[in-house]
């Protein structure tokens, strides 16, 4: 009896190893069969204009499936391409409103003007919301993520680094280049907005590393704004639309990162806040 003692030992130590070692693949397997949805996936295979507009409604507003803004814009953006007139005005409302998706107004105005020419009454209605008169300037689109600026717009612009370390500037490094940003100049933002604290919150509640207001983390797909890695990759986006609406002024997307994109429109430049002015001066000397 207590000869066999230790070789059940050995045995169940032997087995708890063999079932630690195998435990982090099954979870990753389990994890990427949630990830999988194969719903949507036969989805995307549907001809009918009809079924692939009931779809898209579903996952624009969760019913019977997990909401996700992103796979409705899909499913519209194919029912429009079959000629479904309610599509575009819902790509169209999508876009203009920021509904769980970056708002492009241009963008909006080009699915309501499609939809308005087939004298659709919503999309007539909201070209006038939108204070559109004649052709827009976008063509109809269906981007996921905001337009790509220039690859100069923010390249090497900081002359010397930021002496960030750890694993939040480490995320930032990797994930940077992925947006055609400057690093470096994200460092210094979330530096200037949070000093590296993921659990910032502002009396504007603007939360997280890149203070995002929940508007803009909606705007931008962002579920969790305490995530770090989802805010950071909310706030890049963020950065890189303003860079791309600014023809890639760092000045001027600083500040409207600071005041909001329609203050510095109003302006013409960097408005005269204090709060924006030292922001913008702040971060560009750090890394200059």
């Amino acid at each position: 009896m207590h000869a066999q003692a230790p070789t059940r030992r050995i045995t169940r130590i032997g087995l708890l190893l063999v079932l630690l070692v195998a435990l982090p693949v099954c979870a990753k397997d389990r994890i990427g069969e949630q990830d999988k949805d194969p719903a949507f996936e036969k989805a995307l295979l549907s001809k009918s204009p009809a079924k692939l507009l009931e779809l898209a409604g579903r996952y624009e507003n969760g019913r019977g499936v997990t909401q996700n803004t992103r796979k409705a814009v899909q499913l519209y953006c194919k029912a429009a391409a079959k000629g479904a007139t309610r599509a575009a005005v819902q790509l169209g409302q999508i876009y203009a409103f920021g509904r769980g998706i970056y708002r492009d107004q241009d963008l909006a105005a080009a699915w309501f003007y499609q939809a308005a020419g087939k004298r659709d009454s919503t999309a007539i209605n909201l070209l006038k919301v939108l204070k559109v008169d004649g052709k827009p300037k976008r063509e109809t689109d269906c981007l996921l993520d905001p337009p790509v600026p220039p690859a100069s717009a923010a390249a090497r612009f900081a002359s010397r680094p930021h002496p960030a370390k750890g694993k939040v500037a480490e995320l930032v490094r990797q994930l940077a280049p992925g947006y055609q940003l400057d690093p470096e100049l994200v460092l210094a933002l979330i530096e200037a907005e949070s000093n590296f604290n993921p659990r910032a919150l502002s009396p504007k509640n603007a939360q997280g590393l890149m203070q995002l207001i929940p508007a803009t983390a909606e705007r931008f797909g962002v579920q969790d704004a305490w995530d770090p890695e989802q805010n950071l990759r909310g706030g890049m986006a963020y950065l890189r639309w303003l860079l791309a609406r600014f023809k890639g002024d760092v000045q001027l997307a600083l500040a409207g990162y600071n005041a909001g994109e329609g203050a510095v429109e109003r302006h013409g430049g960097i408005p005269p806040y204090a709060e924006t002015r030292a922001y913008v001066t702040r971060i560009i000397a750090r890394i200059n």
